[in-house]
């Protein structure tokens, strides 16, 4: 048999009936344990991997502490806010979800770095803490963290969610 039998000609195609819409997919819905339990997760076994592949001890660690817990603490904070005792805010479902995730993301960052720079550069000046190399990490783990988190559980709830009745 040849290849020609086996094409559809475009006459035969276009006497098909059109396809039924498929439905949508159901979203799981977001519950914000499991959001926070992802949030650690995630990124404690893929920077946990990459230190213990590249062979970077400190890279191990912060993947279980300062990264992760950041980011489960974002996590914890942004659903939080997000849901909003149940009832979201008008303007977080009203608004498109990039500009939401930006303003949300920019806000975070901001906050994360300015508690790393608080951690890693006014403690040991102004207190008896010294500074250490894990201690200079918060300044670039925390804001990176928070940046991932923020993005992800936006997203993700943004996902859930329906818009407001015009």
């Amino acid at each position: 048999m040849t290849a020609q039998k086996h094409r559809t000609s475009p006459d035969r195609a276009a006497s098909r009936p059109p396809r039924p819409p498929r439905p949508p997919r159901p979203t799981r819905p977001f519950t914000l344990w499991r959001e926070v339990l992802t949030a650690y997760a995630a990124p404690a076994l893929t920077a946990g991997a990459a230190g213990a592949v590249t062979g970077q001890r400190d890279l191990a660690v912060a993947s279980c502490t300062s990264i992760a817990g950041t980011s489960a603490v974002v996590a914890f904070l942004i659903g939080t806010w997000l849901r909003h005792g149940g009832r979201p805010r008008r303007w977080t479902l009203a608004a498109p979800r990039g500009v939401l995730t930006a303003v949300l993301v920019i806000t975070a960052v901001g906050a994360a770095a300015l508690l790393g720079w608080f951690t890693a550069q006014w403690l040991p000046a102004h207190t008896p803490v010294p500074s250490t190399p894990w201690l200079e990490r918060l300044r670039v783990d925390l804001p990176v963290s928070a940046a991932l988190a923020t993005t992800i559980v936006t997203l993700r709830w943004r996902s859930t969610t329906t818009a407001p009745p015009a």
